[in-house]
């Protein structure tokens, strides 16, 4: 929490915050997301950016659960390693999170489910009868329920945040629930707007700085919502899926939004069944879309591997969660890197891109699109966890400059026409197509001839795999290297790739704000990485790769392993974990001093 020069010791109130990280910890069941998801849209129309940051329990019956929300007048690139502000609705999730608040922070707890206890790092006990007071403005007519509205209500008063803008989101929410609901909604969230902290708490005023510019298009969203709009204006018209956490919510917008334009999302019986129909579109003509998380991408496998000989036109996404197996299913890790980019049986080359953050899944979403028509080719999109459930304000995007109308060519094919030229781009006919010399293609798994009929020439059989590698090649030409955060050469360069980019960035910051010469690079196309990272690597006297996945049998996350195997520089050393949680900016400085003293 930063505000203009104050220090706990001052006795007149702090003003004008330049950010603030606020962690709400409860049961899943009270609705803390709910708190959570309003403050960040409040954020994306008051000109603040913001980030956040959830768990929820993998059990259907619910259980501990917290939402953490990054505030800022200035640039957010993470959701915060501290709390300067705790809510604690139960005694569990004071015992359990206390300690993530800095010293010096602020504890507001229910005093009807918690007991505090003396601390010596100078943090303020701010106690409210959260329960009884809901309950009691309520009427008793809903038990413990409206907890969470009391609380933004009294969030809103406490950072002076503008309650009309917090009542319209209330209102949009509930509204159409009735009129009990919505009336419900309101008295909670008055009772807690209402509610007098009095002396209880040092600084009586929190006001929250509004951004120092306004950008009347800007928009609130998470990484899945991002991710799926971003498919649509793409192009994707038809899909297939099968629901697993964390990807289910695009399969859900996608079956919502797809008839919309046209086009249609099928919920098949199960992983194989959904990218064989997706198989089935791309056949058709269409540029089609299945996705899943780790587990299920593994039983996609076979036909993927089916969709890099017969060259179709696909889009996997695959939003990462902590394996293996059955794994953390609710939990962020970036593990399933190497089966991307290796998962098939046999020689199956494919392109494999990353998102860093929510605004990018939009982006990255569209430039999956045209590479998979440009190259006719399977493109795997490796989301995660994080970036799927994390709320960020950014621009909204220009519609009309990335919306792409897709088309069904089926003009008639010259004599000329081959489907696989060993020496051109792979180009289909549609079903249907009239094909002048009469001879009409074949879209087979088989090795084939350039006209795609099933052929066991050795010969051929080498040229294609030749033509499907190069391809993939050409990709890494037309490819542009990521930008070096910070200076072009020193002693330490971190590179990442996927939702770590905001971390890593912060601590390219607070490292150089110490003195240390440390830069930065973040990672978009993962598969084929593009040409030229030797040239980077060799003005820096460390290159550590920051992921979220095991060191290995060797002592290298995934990704240095690709790039030491790629590289052959002993220099490439990995900072990793695997506690399901993101990375703080803390532990990326402890790696930077592991490596380096």
């Amino acid at each position: 929490m930063e505000r203009d020069d104050q220090s706990p010791s001052d006795s007149t109130p702090p003003s004008d915050l330049q950010n603030a990280v606020i962690r709400f910890a409860g049961n899943s069941q009270d609705g803390i997301q709910t708190i959570g998801g309003f403050l960040a849209k409040l954020a994306g129309r008051s000109a603040r950016e913001v980030m956040t940051y959830m768990t929820i329990p993998s059990t259907i019956s619910g259980g501990p659960s917290i939402f953490q929300v990054h505030l800022g007048s200035g640039e957010v690139l993470s959701p915060g390693d501290e709390a300067d502000f705790l809510v604690a609705f139960y005694q569990h999730s004071y015992d359990n999170h206390i300690g993530s608040l800095r010293d010096g922070g602020v504890c507001i707890y229910d005093t009807d489910n918690v007991e505090p206890v003396a601390n010596e790092r100078g943090l303020q006990h701010v106690g409210i009868p959260i329960t009884s007071t809901t309950v009691e403005a309520l009427g008793g007519s809903t038990r413990e329920r409206g907890k969470n509205l009391f609380v933004l209500g009294l969030v809103t008063n406490l950072f002076k945040l503008d309650r009309e803008k917090v009542v319209a989101l209330i209102d949009r929410q509930f509204g159409r629930k009735g009129e009990d609901v919505i009336r419900n909604a309101m008295l909670a969230f008055d009772a807690g707007y209402g509610y007098s902290l009095g002396s209880d708490v040092l600084y009586q005023s929190w006001a929250l700085r509004d951004g120092l510019s306004v950008d009347t298009d800007r928009m609130t969203t998470d990484g899945n919502t991002a991710l799926m709009y971003g498919l649509i204006a793409g192009g994707v018209r038809y899909g297939s899926g099968y629901p697993i956490t964390p990807w289910s919510s695009i399969m859900e917008g996608l079956r919502s939004e797809l008839p919309k334009y046209g086009g249609l999302f099928v919920q098949a019986e199960d992983e194989l069944g959904a990218v064989s129909m997706a198989l089935g579109f791309a056949y058709a003509g269409h540029l089609s879309i299945t996705g899943s998380s780790g587990p299920g991408l593994s039983l996609k496998m076979e036909a993927l591997s089916y969709a890099v000989m017969a060259e179709l036109p696909l889009i996997v996404v695959n939003v990462q969660r902590g394996g293996p197996s059955t794994g953390l299913p609710t939990s962020v890790e970036q593990s399933d890197l190497m089966q991307a980019i290796y998962g098939s049986h046999g020689d199956a080359p494919r392109i494999v891109l990353a998102p860093k953050n929510v605004e990018d899944c939009f982006y990255i979403a569209i430039e999956a699109c045209q590479l998979a028509r440009k190259y006719s080719c399977p493109v795997l999109i490796l989301s995660d966890s994080a970036l799927a459930t994390r709320i960020e304000a950014f621009k909204e995007p220009d519609l009309d400059a990335c919306l792409i109308e897709p088309t069904l060519d089926q003009e008639p094919r010259g004599e000329e026409f081959k489907p696989y030229p060993v020496d051109a781009p792979t180009r289909h006919a549609p079903p249907g197509t009239k094909m002048l010399g009469g001879k009409y293609p074949v879209v087979t798994g088989l090795e084939h001839d350039e006209w795609g009929h099933p052929s066991a020439s050795p010969e051929m059989h080498a040229k294609m795999n030749a033509k499907r590698r190069e391809k993939i090649k050409a990709v890494a030409a037309d490819l542009p290297l990521p930008e070096v955060f910070g200076e072009e050469s020193g002693d330490v360069l971190l590179v990442g790739w996927g939702s770590t980019w905001g971390p890593i960035r912060e601590a390219t910051k607070r490292a150089k704000d110490k003195g240390l010469s440390v830069s930065s690079i973040h990672i978009r196309h993962l598969n084929p990485l593009p040409n030229g990272f030797e040239e980077i690597f060799a003005k820096f006297k460390h290159v550590l790769v920051v992921e979220m996945n095991d060191e290995g049998l060797y002592g290298f996350g995934q990704l240095a392993t690709l790039l030491r195997a790629r590289y052959c520089d002993s220099k490439i050393q990995s900072i990793c974990k695997t506690d399901g949680l993101n990375f703080r900016i803390r532990e990326i400085l402890e790696g930077i001093t592991k490596h380096t003293s």
